[in-house]
Formats: C-alpha cells, sequence, structure tokens
C-alpha cells in the first residue's frame, strides 16, 4: 500500500497478503487451493507458517498471517502468536509501512495507525517507543526507506536513534538489514541518512562518498560491497555477518592488482574510485617495445616477464643487478651487425609501473 500510495513505480512491488488464522484457516490449504485453481506454482514454509506465491504475471506475493508479537529479550527475535489484522498492523515497525486494503467485501482502507497522515507528510515515525530498542535493524531500514523513497525521519525516529546504537552489537538481524542496504538502487543515499541521523558510525568511515562515485559511475551491487570492504578495518567479519560470499572480495583483489580491465568493466571502475591517482596507462606489450626498436625474439619476452614482474610486487620497473640484459640487433647498413642495449622508452616503462 505505502508504495502504491506514493506513486512510487516498481515491476516487483512488495505485496504482502495477510490471513486471519484465529479461526482454523490454514496457510497451506490456502496456498495449494490458490496453485489449484490458477496453475501456478507456490511455496510453502511451514516453520514460518507463510507461503509464497506466483502470480500469473510472473511476480511474486507473500501470503502471510495475521499475528502479534511481543519481544522476551531485546535484539532477538520476537515470539509471536495468531492476531487480526488490525493487531498485524499495529506490531509494524513504521506508520507508513502500517495500511491495508481489505479484499473481503468493500474495498477499504485500514489505518489503524495514522500511517496515511504519515505518507502525506512523507515522514518515517516508528509506532513504539521501545521500537528501535527492541529492534535495532529497524534504523537500518529507515535509512534505507528514507533514501529510497525521499521520506524524513519524524522526532520520535530521531530520539531513539541512540537506543539503536546501544543495541547495534545486541542485535543479529541489524546486519542482515545493512546487507540490504547493498542491494538499493543508491546505497550512497541511505549511508547519507544515517550519517545525518548520527549513526555513520554503523558503516565503515569513507563508505558512503565512495559508494557515491560508484553509483555516478553506473556500477553494480558486488561493487558496493567491494568499496565497504575495502574501507573496513577488519574485512573479515564484515563478509561474513553480511553473507556477501567470496565475490566482492576477489572483484576487489582484481581491482587493486595491476592487471587490465577493459574500460567500464566493474574492475575498471572500482579501481578508478579507489585509486584516483594510479593513471589508467596501458599495460606494456611486446608491439610497443618493437616500435621502439627492439628485435622480435626470446629476451622480448623476457623483458616484458621481468617488467610485469616489478609491477605486480609494487616496484618501479628498472633494471636491477641480476636482471636479464635484453639486446636490440640492429642491421643497417651504417651499423653493421654490432649487438648493443636498447633501452626501453621510459615514459611507457614508467606508466606500466603504476
Amino acid at each position: 500500500m505505502r508504495d502504491a500510495l506514493l506513486g512510487v513505480p516498481d515491476a516487483t512491488p512488495d505485496l504482502d497478503i495477510v490471513l486471519d488464522t484465529r479461526h482454523g484457516a490454514d496457510l497451506g490449504t490456502v496456498a495449494q487451493r490458490y496453485s489449484a485453481r490458477t496453475g501456478q506454482p507456490h511455496l510453502f514454509y511451514p516453520e514460518f507458517q507463510n507461503a509464497s506465491l506466483s502470480l500469473p504475471d510472473g511476480r511474486h506475493a507473500d501470503l502471510i498471517r495475521a499475528r502479534h508479537e511481543h519481544y522476551p529479550v531485546a535484539g532477538q527475535r520476537p515470539e509471536a502468536q495468531p492476531g487480526s489484522l488490525q493487531e498485524d498492523l499495529q506490531r509494524r515497525d513504521f506508520g507508513v509501512n502500517a495500511l491495508a486494503l481489505t479484499l473481503c467485501g468493500p474495498l477499504a482502507l485500514l489505518d489503524p495507525c495514522g500511517g496515511l497522515a504519515d505518507l502525506q507528510a512523507r515522514q518515517l515515525r516508528p509506532l513504539h517507543s521501545q521500537s528501535f530498542y527492541e529492534d535495532a535493524s529497524r534504523l537500518v531500514r529507515a535509512a534505507r526507506l528514507a533514501g529510497r523513497l525521499g521520506l524524513d525521519a519524524h522526532p520520535e525516529l530521531l530520539r531513539q536513534v541512540p537506543d539503536a546504537l546501544v543495541m547495534a552489537l545486541h542485535t543479529p538481524r541489524l546486519w542482515a538489514e545493512l546487507g540490504l542496504l547493498l542491494h538499493e538502487p543508491n546505497p550512497a543515499q541511505a549511508a547519507a541518512m544515517l550519517r545525518d541521523w548520527g549513526a555513520g558510525q554503523l558503516l565503515p568511515p569513507g563508505t558512503e562518498e565512495l559508494w557515491r562515485q560508484l553509483y555516478a559511475a553506473g556500477t553494480d551491487q558486488a561493487s558496493y560491497a567491494a568499496a565497504l570492504l575495502h574501507m573496513a578495518p577488519e574485512p573479515q567479519p564484515w563478509q561474513e555477518r553480511l553473507a556477501l560470499g567470496t565475490g566482492p572480495a576477489r572483484l576487489l583483489e582484481r581491482a587493486l592488482s595491476h592487471d587490465v580491465f577493459p574500460t567500464g568493466s566493474p574492475e575498471a571502475i572500482l579501481r578508478r574510485t579507489l585509486l584516483p591517482e594510479r593513471p589508467d596507462y596501458p599495460a606494456l606489450q611486446g608491439r610497443d617495445l618493437l616500435t621502439a626498436g627492439w628485435s622480435p625474439g626470446p629476451t622480448l619476452g623476457q623483458a616484458l616477464s621481468y617488467l610485469q614482474a616489478y609491477v605486480n610486487g609494487g616496484r618501479s620497473a628498472r633494471r636491477q643487478k641480476n636482471g636479464p640484459r635484453c639486446t636490440s640487433g640492429r642491421h643497417g647498413p651504417n651499423q653493421g651487425t654490432e649487438t648493443r642495449t636498447k633501452r626501453p622508452v621510459p615514459g611507457r616503462i614508467a606508466a606500466s609501473s603504476r
């Protein structure tokens, strides 16, 4: 309801169908009947008592039971019991998420928490005074929504920010929300919200600016994750807690290497963002040495390998005492058959060492 009332275009809306199961309705049976009637598949999750329905247009809808919740331990998962639709809406995180449209009988908008007024004011308002203390991940979710939808923080939200920071390390779900932040169209907007609200420390310093540059350059989720790992003092815990896998770390390794990647590739964009001081010179190739006057032969390959080894080691490419002696044989009319050392072009060698 939130996005529909805001007029947000979205090809894959977040659609929940809530069912009151207090009088014996079974979600698994309802999902089976849906598939039998429409021919569309579904997935049922008994442990959560919800189902995912495939819609004829290719989208999906979540079939969930109405419930009420309480938090025996702040920061941990709440205990849930079947409840009414109104109780389900009242347990939500923000007013803008506590709106529903009745499907049984005449269509009617259900708004027990004043969510419509919040939408009109374009504000995010927590529904409970202990909301962020009970679940600190709601702060990150608020930043995601505010950044993506252009919503402002209600004073009550700002009042609860310190509660979320106190409970951040005791709320495992906060990491899941930070992982979802990487999937936002522009993660830098959410990072800016956290900073403006006094919660910028939830991300490694400097991450927001890198994300802003990556968004302007046009990149993907893996690049945002790689940039975060680059800025994190200890990247391994971030990689594990955000369940990033090895892809972003490998992308970061390639971007920081001296390998050559096509212009516009994720590696090239990430490298230009992380290492703006490194000139984007093409790698020295055999034809460059031939143009400079070297003769074809095994020494040409030896010279290139020697230079690349120094470049990969982060050192400037210059001849050392035990380095290969690369020679260029010239056989011109005034030179006879003299073989002498040919020094590579300094500018190109310097370019390849960066």
